[in-house]
C-alpha cells in the first residue's frame, strides 16, 4: 500500500514520522556514541538552514549537491538536510582522486561539493570558490566548492 500512494512516500517522510513519534529512540550507534531520531532531525534542520542561507540551496529545488564525506553520522544528517531542501545528493567515493573524481562530479551534474576537512585537496584549477564554513563551527563540511569541475579539481 505504501508504494501505491500518490505522491509516493519517501525515506524522508518515514524518517520525519519516526522523529516526531520517537525522538529519543536510537537511530545510529557510531564509535560508542548513540544518535537518536531527534538528534539527527535537529542536526539536519540546522544544516538545512545553514545550506539555504550560505548557498541558497532549496530555493527552487532539484539542485544536485556532491557529498564527499566519510561514513559517519554527519553523512546521514547531511543527506537528510539536502532532502529537506529538495536537493539531490550525489554520493562521491572518498577514495576517488584526479580524473576519476572529476568524472564523478561532472557525471553527477553537481553544482556544489561538500567535503570533509580531510578532503581539502587544495582546489587547484577549480573554477568554484573554497572556504571554511560556517566560521567557528564544527561542521563536517568546511570545504565548499560552487562552480565547475573542469581543469583538474584535486589535480592530475
Amino acid at each position: 500500500r505504501r508504494f501505491s500512494r500518490r505522491p509516493p512516500e519517501t525515506l524522508l517522510d518515514v524518517f520525519s514520522l519516526h522523529a516526531r513519534r520517537r525522538p529519543r529512540h536510537p537511530l545510529l550507534l557510531f564509535q560508542g556514541e548513540t544518535h537518536t531520531f531527534g538528534d539527527l532531525d535537529l542536526r539536519s534542520n540546522r544544516a538545512a538552514r545553514a545550506l539555504r542561507g550560505r548557498l541558497a540551496l532549496g530555493d527552487g529545488g532539484g539542485e544536485v549537491v556532491a557529498v564527499f564525506l566519510p561514513n559517519s553520522p554527519a553523512y546521514v544528517w547531511t543527506w537528510l538536510a539536502l532532502a529537506k531542501l529538495g536537493c539531490a545528493m550525489a554520493c562521491v567515493n572518498t577514495n576517488a582522486r584526479g580524473r576519476a573524481l572529476r568524472h564523478a562530479l561532472e557525471a553527477a551534474g553537481a553544482a556544489v561539493l561538500l567535503a570533509s576537512p580531510g578532503e581539502r585537496g587544495g582546489g587547484r584549477g577549480a573554477t568554484g570558490t573554497w572556504g571554511k564554513w560556517p566560521p567557528g563551527s564544527e561542521s563536517p563540511w568546511p570545504v565548499l566548492v560552487r562552480g565547475g569541475w573542469k581543469g583538474g579539481l584535486w589535480g592530475h
